[in-house]
């Protein structure tokens, strides 16, 4: 279970990121780009994949 929270976890991270980046115009090629929406959707999902990630790493 552990191993399959922290996977989830780290592609929460990453859609996150690049949700983020693509708000803030970095990142082209989706209707989410220059949208400062997304940024806030990316970084609300980076928090909560991190938080999944502390929640998988205190599991035995």
């Amino acid at each position: 279970m552990k191993i399959i929270l922290s996977i989830v976890a780290i592609i929460l991270i990453i859609l996150g990121g690049v949700w983020a980046l693509q708000g803030l115009s970095l990142i082209g090629g989706s209707f989410m780009v220059g949208q400062t929406r997304w940024l806030y959707i990316g970084l609300a999902t980076i928090v909560a994949g991190a938080v999944l990630l502390a929640f998988a790493a205190s599991q035995k």
